[in-house]
Order: structure tokens, then sequence, then C-alpha cells
């Protein structure tokens, strides 16, 4: 029987990968940035205090087409995930990879564990890495064919990926320095890169504009976060170390000599201009401490050049072997390392199966998360959250509950609210976390309250009366969503005047 050819052998990884997207989407529930941006869809603009508009928007067009259930917001990200494995093994046939190369980068891609955990849930991340990618991929056509026209499509695609998330200026400024270093420079001395730029440009300025009209909500979020610490601090070898974890260790064996392929081998030199991004945007990502998987979307291109070198490498004969073993050692490793990217355990055999294997997800922001890593224990409790907060409201006089606010610490415990909410009898929530601030307190005056992720303390700052309403526990929630739920009363100045002490951009 003939061999599977390269695009062939790359399109049933993609179905592999979308596949398991598909099995892993009815484990669990709503991740706490879901709840979120659901709720951002409700409030569509061109911009928001955390991001650019484009996931909310994605988000709208989802609701409007296949509704709000778990599966359905999800299947952009799965599409994106797939998009991503796909075009690792377009990249490598772009730099000149067979068969081999082609395979390797896709099989790479789909068994990083970082990038299969990023498109599991809907999320600007989903989106970011095959933005870049295809950013990548554009850069290196117009590097093979002298297509200057292809600029276009890189702005657009710059454009769109500003739009999405604000840190592919990162990419941007990574691909400039290596093109002035190399001889591929010529391109600025003709139109079309920067008519590119100006596409790019355009599509950026209704965003922009609205920072501008909100002051630049954005920064001041960023300010706040490396003022509260908190994201961690990494040296250069922890930085790299967790993403080398991020990526599955095995994968060093192959983005490690795309690198190397892209800076260093004859057959790469024309397409250094991508070797020196990757060197530029890692420097300018570890430098404001950033957190580690902000570079995770640059490592697809290198896991494409990785194919390609490795099958030069390993052309001979007597080399065969490791081929094979290889391929074999990735697709073991990736197997294990599944249950720690996608949710494809229950909970209980997961806390077994990390304890077996004496391994559990880097750290990388503080806080308390329990037994399960943060980006599995943030999709459990939230149905049980709005359950309790609906006991507390419904328990009240019917005309007490006309003057109620549902009033929640963070942004995940008012979008559970209003997702969960609705069909229990509940208002839509208010919060001072992130855009929910700007949307303001919905015209209440504070006069009673249902209040939940807060202290005690904390409200009776605000409040005369402060009484236990319920409690929100969840085994498997993070220990920061177990709370009480308080019933408030008598706020001490109304609660327009209050709103701005509980403002919340960190």
């Amino acid at each position: 029987m003939k061999p599977l050819e390269g695009p062939s052998i790359v399109a049933r990884l993609t179905a592999a990968g979308l596949l398991l997207h598909l099995y892993a989407a009815h484990y669990y529930g709503y991740f706490v940035d879901e709840l979120y941006f659901l709720a951002c869809s409700r409030h569509l603009a061109w911009g928001y205090v955390d991001m650019p508009p484009l996931v909310p928007g994605i988000v709208w067009l989802t609701r409007t087409l296949l509704g709000d259930s778990l599966a359905a917001i999800r299947v952009p990200a799965m599409l994106a995930g797939a998009a991503t494995i796909w075009l690792a093994g377009r990249l490598a046939r772009e730099l000149g990879g067979g068969r081999f190369a082609q395979a390797l980068a896709a099989l790479s891609v789909l068994v990083a564990p970082s990038l299969l955990s990023m498109t599991h849930y809907v999320s600007m991340n989903a989106f970011e890495q095959v933005l870049w990618l295809g950013f990548a991929f554009a850069v290196a056509r117009i590097i093979r064919t002298g297509n200057q026209k292809l600029w276009l499509w890189v702005g657009l695609i710059a454009g769109i990926g500003l739009n999405n998330k604000y840190s592919i200026l990162f990419l941007g400024i990574g691909i400039t320095v290596g093109l002035l270093l190399t001889p591929a420079r010529a391109a600025f001395a003709k139109p079309w890169i920067w008519l590119g730029a100006a596409i790019a440009f355009a599509l950026i300025v209704p965003n922009l504009a609205w920072n501008v009209r909100n002051h630049f909500p954005f920064l001041e979020l960023m300010a706040n976060i490396r003022r509260t610490n908190y994201n961690m601090s990494f040296t250069p070898l922890q930085f790299f170390g967790i993403q080398v974890t991020f990526l599955l260790p095995f994968n060093l064996l192959v983005w490690l000599p795309g690198l190397c392929w892209y800076l260093f081998a004859a057959e790469g030199r024309r397409w250094r201009a991508l070797g020196i991004a990757w060197i530029v945007i890692a420097a300018i990502m570890f430098l404001p401490n950033g957190k580690p998987y902000y570079l995770l979307p640059a490592y697809p291109m290198l896991l494409a050049a990785g194919g390609v070198a490795l099958e030069k490498w390993l052309a001979r004969p007597r080399l065969a072997w490791c081929r094979s073993t290889l391929v074999w050692t990735l697709v073991c490793a990736g197997i294990s390392a599944l249950p720690f990217a996608l949710p494809v355990l229950p909970p209980e055999l997961y806390v077994r199966y990390s304890g077996w294997m004496h391994f559990s997800p880097p750290v990388i922001i503080r806080g308390q998360f329990g037994q399960l890593p943060h980006f599995f224990a943030d999709q459990f409790g939230w149905p049980e959250m709005a359950a309790a907060v609906a006991r507390a409201y419904n328990g009240l006089p019917a005309e007490e509950r006309a003057k109620t606010a549902i009033l929640a610490q963070r942004y995940g415990e008012a979008g559970a609210v209003d997702l969960f909410g609705e069909r229990q009898g509940l208002p839509a929530a208010i919060c001072g976390h992130q855009n929910y601030y700007l949307w303001g307190s919905r015209g209440y005056s504070g006069e009673s309250a249902i209040a939940y992720g807060f202290s005690r303390e904390r409200l009776e700052f605000w409040f005369a009366s402060v009484e236990d309403a319920g409690t929100v526990d969840h085994p498997w929630s993070p220990e920061h969503e177990h709370f009480t739920v308080f019933h408030c009363r008598a706020p001490k100045r109304p609660l327009q005047e209050l709103w701005p002490e509980l403002k919340n951009w960190d």
C-alpha cells in the first residue's frame, strides 16, 4: 500500500486533535473566563478593560448561531486548535520539509500539553497561537516566493490579532528586527509591507479610539498587576524550564533543533528572520516578569522548523530508527501527559493519576486552588454558586427583592449568576471587577444587596447590617471560591457613591 503523503498525515493529526477536544468538552464545566466572555458578549463594544473586542464578538456570534451551551461556545476554540496543528504542518512544507517534517511538526503541536490546553476553552489564548502561526507562515511564504503583495495578508492577520490580544505586537517587533538583520530587509524598500502595516493599524483604530475615550484602562490594569505582584517571579532557568514542561519535555528535541536550523543551518538561512524573531520575543517576554505561557504561541514556528531540520539531519538510512523512535516517544509521552492538558479524567481519577505520576503542572500565578490545577479547578462550582445566591435572594419578601442588588466580588462570580441565575429568578449581577465596573450599578441604591465573594469585614465597612445568607462550597473548586453569601442592608453611603471604591482592575 502506498504510504500516506505529508498533507494526508497532517490532516489525520488535525482530525485527532479536534476529536480530543470534542471528547473533553463534556467533562467538567465552564471555565471562569468563559463566564466573563459570555457576559461581555451581552455588552458588545470596541474594547474592554482587559482585552480587545474579538473574543466577546466571537462568543456573541457563537451564542447567536449555536447557543450558549458548554460545547457550543467552545467550537471556535476547538477549530483554532485544529487549525494550529494543520498550519504547523503547512509551515514545515513551506520551509521545504517533506513527509516526515510535516508529520513531525503537526504531531509535536498536537502533543504539546499547553497548546492543547489553551484551545480547550474559548479565550484570547486559543486564537493567539493560530494567529501568530499564520503571521509566521505568511512571512515565510513571502521570503520563499518574493511575492511582496502578501504583506497585505500579513497586515490583515496582524490587525485581527491585535483585536484578539495586544501581544501580537511583540511578534511584529520580533519579525521586524529579524527582517532588518537579514537580506529580507529589502522588503522595507517596497510599498507593500507599509500598506500591510496600514491595514493592521486601520483594523485596531476603533479599539484605540475606545481606549482613548476610556483613558486606557488596559494600561491601568497592567500597572495594578505589576504593583500587586500577582504574577510570580522566575529566574531565566525557571522561566524556560516551565516552558519546556508546558510544551512536553521531549518536544525540546524538536523545537531546539528548529531554532538552530533557522539561525545556523545553510538551508534555513533564508528564513533566519523567524529564528531571530523568537529570540527577540523571548527577551521581551522575560524582561517585564511576564507569565511563562506568554511565549508559548511563538513555539509552533520552531516546531515546524524542527521537523524540517530533523528530516534532513536524520536522512541517512542508518539513522532511520531515530525517526521512528522520536515519533513513538512523542506519541507515548503525549498520551501520558494528556490528562494534565485536557479534562479527560474525572477529578478523583485525575488526583490519583497525578499522584501516581508524581507530577503537577507548574504554578505560575498566586492563589490557592486545592487538589486540582487552577485551569481545572476554575471549571467547578459555578452552578452551585448561582444556586446559593438564588436561595438567599428568593428567600426575601417580594417587595424587598425588587430593590435588591446581586453584588459579586469578581467577574467569574458575577458571570456565574448572569449565566445560571436567570432561570432561577435572579437579576443581572453588579461587580467592580474588570469591565463589570464600567457597566455600573444598574440603578441600585444599595439599600438591599446579596453580596458574595467578599469578606464580612469589607462589607461591614460599606453596610450597617451584614447577615449570613448561605454558603458556597464545592469539593473541586478553588479554595478562594469557598465563601459565605451575605445579605447587606443600610449602606453607609449610596451605592453610586460607593461604586468607585468597588473598582477592582487587577
